[in-house]
């Protein structure tokens, strides 16, 4: 059950540049009494704060937030969708306002070095080179001074001390026979805001998934007021409302078909191609669409309790989690500004104690690298060297590693029904040695049917039913209702029941017409000493067929016997063999009896079972796999199910189960089949494949660039352009993820083939 006692808020924050910036905010917001865990996410610009309600507030969050120099902004919902647009243009616009003075300035100084000399030039690229560095790069260096004044230092801490430094030195050719950096200080600017402005356009890309699940929302509804239809906007809508859906519309809300039938397209929320027959009683998810039969649907959930706004807020919490690989970059990279203006330092301290040792460097590099000028002088070419390290190093592209491939990650899973509530399942799932499933509702369908009748001479077939339908009817369990229909679909009339009790794990007990009744299993009736040896051949014969079979004892005598299937899931069968191919264990746990149990998972390809398990003992039987096996991911759909979902690695909810299920799950398979498991656990892989890629370049971009820059063989413009490209290449590369194949190939090969859909408004004869 969740904690009622803690809150989970999300905060959007300005002024994040770089990983230290995330880690300066951890650290605050960490320190406010009553805060349980904190996660900044780079890459989406927001805190997400586990806190306890009755300890710390907004309020605190803000100031908090605020006294490590950045703010926390208000957001609505409806101004998501265009943040990332305004922002994109904001960033061109900055950079087309240093992009074009510097290419006058890079122009001029081409012909006045390589051409001929330009009058007034060193003023020319002064006035020029003032607005880009100045100006343009105000917000960097408003933030740089930020960070530096609240004792921290972060990638605009560099950017400026690589820029401005250069820019006033370049002034000194007034009054010295000295080199310019005007140049490169202009230039250092214009690549930054170069890298920022790609870096958001991509980051934007990155986060469509939110965006797409907000636009997909109907934006007003038809409702029925009396015997007239009024439009309204969606947010006007209450529960009870009866909502009238056109073919091509929109399903406003959340609700249940009490007039029409239609075939609807839900594979905004399933990924389910195909559309869906809907009549009378059925569910309908809000957003989906009606294809074609006129609907009358009563409004069951509005607001943020739809089905969709749940979706987004999964979504929403996958992309704001922080995954074990990501808190030990974060770490490194509270270190990396400090530890590259240290470098730094060391680097023109070096050049000027061991001039000649770098001099043969870079004359060596001279005759193949164009921008190295040996006979600039020791000086220059110490603070060239020092100015290149500075503006080189990368600590954004480590910050953005991990959250730009969760943000593909979760739109992805949520285009495929695949919802990841908690980022850590994806560094987990790839490691899972074994996936275990619940049988009832999982494997099978849950709604399982009678098949045979078997009594005592004494009892006719119809008196036994209907005693034990009787019985059921105090009863939730998928087997008591199963009994239940057989009766009613009989036209049998069920008795009262009295002193009705549920034996858990083992059937029920209660008085029917007068008569004491048992129903349930071998160890119900052993229980009560009653003797059903006589019918022990029928109860294994009905257990090879993988039958459930309950025992139906009368006033303390064995009556018959009541056999009870469940149908496998339709994609069971090849689900489990492609995990199987995967290099995965399967495994079944059920109550079930073990003839019954291992006859299902004989059909379904699984070779582990866990039979008579009762549903308090199913923690314990996931504690002992883990002890055998190691990591233990658990699919389940019930009440029952919910601790056992807990205690495994990755707990993998169907998302037809129940909501305690579902809350208690790591992952939830909205489909409720077991092909998302297959595509859970690809997506899982492909997404850690990403990151681990990301981290990579990244280091390794780092590992070279730095050394290149020390001795003198990379220039600092280079770098910056290279510094900027390589946060870029993480996010192009974590949006290559979108290409992953992640769907069973089971179900590739189906929708490779052309399918003929049936007119769903057919009526069958049967019905």
């Amino acid at each position: 059950m969740p904690d009622e006692t803690k809150r989970r808020i999300t905060l959007p924050i300005t002024g994040m540049t770089c990983a230290s910036c995330v880690a300066a905010i951890e650290k605050t917001l960490t320190k406010v009494p009553g805060v349980v865990s904190v996660q900044v996410n780079l890459a989406t610009e927001k805190a997400t704060v586990e806190y306890l309600r009755d300890e710390a507030g907004m309020g605190d969050f803000r100031r908090a937030v605020e006294s490590a120099g950045y703010s926390v902004v208000g957001e609505r919902a409806e101004e998501k969708v265009d943040e990332d647009l305004l922002k994109v243009q904001k960033a061109r616009r900055r950079f087309l306002s240093a992009a074009i003075p510097t290419t006058v300035i890079m122009t001029l100084m081409m012909l006045h070095y390589m051409v001929v000399a330009i009058p007034g030039y060193n003023l020319i690229i002064a006035l020029l080179g003032f607005p880009v560095v100045f100006l343009s790069g105000w917000p960097t260096h408003r933030a740089s001074f930020m960070a530096i004044r609240y004792g921290r230092a972060n990638m605009d801490v560099l950017i400026s001390l690589g820029s401005v430094p250069a820019y006033l030195m370049g002034l000194a050719v007034f009054i010295l026979p000295a080199a310019s950096f005007i140049e490169m200080g202009a230039s250092i600017v214009t690549f930054h805001l170069l890298g920022r402005y790609l870096e958001v356009r991509a980051k934007g890309q990155a986060s469509q998934a939110i965006k797409k699940l907000l636009q997909l929302g109907a934006k007003t509804a038809h409702i029925m007021v009396g015997d007239e239809e009024k439009e309204i906007a969606i947010e006007e809508v209450k529960l009870g409302d009866i909502m009238l859906v056109r073919p091509g519309e929109k399903i406003p809300t959340d609700g249940v078909i009490v007039e029409g039938k239609s075939a609807i397209d839900e594979s905004m929320a399933t990924g389910e191609s195909m559309p869906v027959l809907k009549k009378v009683g059925d569910e309908a998810i809000g957003a989906t669409i009606n294809q074609q039969g006129l609907l009358k649907v009563k409004a069951t959930r509005v607001g943020k309790d739809t089905f969709l706004s749940q979706v987004i807020k999964l979504v929403e919490e996958c992309q704001g989690s922080k995954i074990p690989i990501q808190e030990f970059a974060d770490r490194i990279t509270g270190y990396m500004v400090p530890a590259v203006l240290g470098i730094s330092l060391a680097t023109i301290v070096a050049w000027l104690v061991f001039p000649g040792f770098f001099m043969n460097i870079i004359t060596w590099g001279a005759t193949f690298l164009p921008w190295i000028n040996p006979e600039l002088g020791t000086v220059t070419l110490a603070i060239f060297a020092g100015i290149a390290v500075l503006v080189i190093s990368c600590p954004c592209a480590l910050g953005l590693g991990t959250p730009t491939a969760l943000m593909v990650s979760s739109g992805m899973g949520a285009d495929h029904g695949v919802l990841i509530r908690h980022g850590e399942a994806i560094q987990t799932m790839k490691d899972v040695h074994t996936i275990v499933f619940d049988k009832t509702g999982t494997i099978t369908r849950g709604k399982p049917g009678v098949t045979d009748i078997l009594s005592n001479p004494q009892f006719k077939e119809e008196d036994l039913l209907h005693l034990a339908a009787s019985l059921e009817q105090g009863s939730e369990h998928p087997l008591g209702q199963a009994v239940i229909r057989e009766a009613t679909q009989r036209g049998n009339v069920l008795a009262n029941v009295e002193s009705f009790e549920s034996i858990t794990g083992k059937g029920v007990k209660g008085r029917v017409d007068g008569k004491e009744i048992l129903v349930g299993n071998q160890r119900l009736m052993s229980d009560y000493r009653l003797d059903f040896s006589q019918f022990m051949d029928r109860l294994d014969r009905l257990e090879d067929e993988a039958k459930t079979a309950m025992l139906v004892a009368v006033d303390s005598k064995i009556a018959g016997i009541i056999a009870v299937a469940d149908t496998l899931k339709e994609d069971s069968i090849q689900a489990i063999a492609e995990l199987k191919e995967m290099g995965l264990e399967t495994a079944m746990i059920t109550g079930d009896n073990r003839r019954t149990a291992e006859a299902i998972a004989r059909k379904v390809g699984i070779t582990r079972v866990l039979a008579e398990v009762l549903p308090q003992d199913k923690v314990a039987e996931i504690q002992r796999l883990q002890d055998t096996v190691g990591l233990v991911a658990m699919v389940g759909d019930g009440i029952n199910d919910a601790p056992a979902l807990t205690q495994a690695n990755v707990g993998i909810a169907i998302g037809t189960g129940t909501d305690i299920a579902i809350e208690s799950s790591d992952i939830t398979l909205v489909r409720g089949d077991l092909s998302s498991v297959v595509t859970a656990v690809k997506l899982s892989r492909a997404t850690f494949q990403k990151i681990k890629q990301n981290y990579f370049w990244a280091w390794f971009y780092n590992g070279l660039a730095i050394p290149l820059a020390a001795v003198g063989l990379l220039h600092a413009m280079i770098g910056v352009a290279a510094m900027a490209m390589s946060s870029v290449n993480v996010i192009t590369n974590s949006l290559r993820l979108r290409k992953a194949k992640i769907e069973p190939q089971f179900v590739r090969d189906n929708n490779s083939r052309k399918l003929t859909l049936p007119d769903p408004l057919s009526t069958d004869p049967r019905e």
